[in-house]
């Protein structure tokens, strides 16, 4: 093989990885902002509910908030439900 395949083969491997960097970028982003999704429609059914048992506010928010999760859960599979505090690090 000359120098000059060599060199060939060395880009063309060294493509092939910088692609697969910028995929597993891109998962973990899409990720990142699926759980962050996922977080603001849980805070949307908190506030939904909690204006329904507290100052009489309808069911149908808390029904559409519901929806909204089972569709995200759909799509992007399950949702965490653990509860963290507001300076929780794991976030």
């Amino acid at each position: 093989m000359s120098l000059l395949e060599k060199a060939k083969v060395a880009a063309e491997k060294a493509r092939v990885a910088a692609q697969q960097g910028v995929h597993q970028g891109q998962a973990k982003l899409d990720a990142m902002q699926a759980k962050r999704r996922a977080e603001a429609l849980l805070r949307e059914l908190g506030a939904a509910y909690y204006s329904e048992q507290r100052r009489g506010g309808s069911h149908d928010a808390v029904d559409s908030a519901l929806a909204a999760l089972d569709a995200h859960a759909a799509e992007h599979g399950g949702i965490d439900t653990t509860a963290h505090s507001e300076g929780d690090s794991s976030m």
